[in-house]
C-alpha cells in the first residue's frame, strides 16, 4: 500500500508501493470512445493441461485484437508511417473457456497518449456476457523508417474517438 512502511531485518524502514507504471484497473466510461470487437473460438491447440485456454493464448488474442483495431481504424498515412510495440500487459483473469467456446473481445484506447505511449483496454466476454479476462496494455508508437519512438499526436488517435457535436 502506498504510504505503508515496514522494517527490514536490520531495522531499516522501507515503503511498499506499486512499481512505477502500475495502476489500478480503470474502466473507460467516456461515451466518445470507439470500441472494436472480434470473436475468438477456443480450438484444441489453445487448451492447456487444465482444459482451459492457456494464458499465452489470451496474450496472443489481445495482440491480435489490438493490431486488427489499428489496421481497421487508423488513417492510411498513419498505418504506413507508424507501428506499435507492446511495452506492458496487465491482465486480470476472472474466468476461462474450454475448447469450442466462443468469446467476444472488445478493445478501446483509454485516455490520452503520454509521449510515445498509449494505453489500450481489452475485455473478453463469455457467451453469457460476463467479462472473464480484462487487460490494460501499454503500447509504444515507432516510426517505421527510423524504428525510433515518436510522440503520439492527437490526430493519430482521433479516428479511435467518436466525433463530439
Amino acid at each position: 500500500m502506498p504510504g505503508h512502511s515496514r522494517r527490514g531485518k536490520n531495522g531499516a524502514s522501507f515503503g511498499i508501493s506499486p512499481a512505477p507504471g502500475i495502476h489500478k484497473p480503470h474502466f473507460e466510461t467516456d461515451a466518445h470512445i470507439k470500441r472494436f470487437t472480434r470473436t475468438f473460438t477456443a480450438a484444441s491447440e489453445h487448451i492447456d493441461e487444465l482444459g482451459h485456454v492457456n494464458n499465452t493464448v489470451w496474450v496472443r488474442w489481445i495482440q491480435d485484437l489490438a493490431t486488427a483495431h489499428w489496421s481497421d481504424t487508423a488513417r492510411p498515412e498513419d498505418a504506413e508511417q507508424f507501428f506499435w510495440v507492446v511495452t506492458r500487459h496487465e491482465i486480470d483473469y476472472r474466468g476461462n473457456v474450454s475448447e469450442g467456446d466462443e468469446v467476444t473481445g472488445e478493445t478501446w484506447i483509454e485516455g490520452e497518449a503520454r509521449g510515445a505511449t498509449s494505453v489500450r483496454r481489452v475485455d473478453f466476454r463469455n457467451g453469457a456476457g460476463k467479462v472473464i479476462v480484462s487487460a490494460a496494455t501499454t503500447w509504444a508508437m515507432l516510426d517505421r523508417e527510423s524504428q525510433r519512438l515518436v510522440r503520439v499526436r492527437p490526430e493519430v488517435l482521433a479516428p479511435f474517438r467518436e466525433a463530439v457535436d
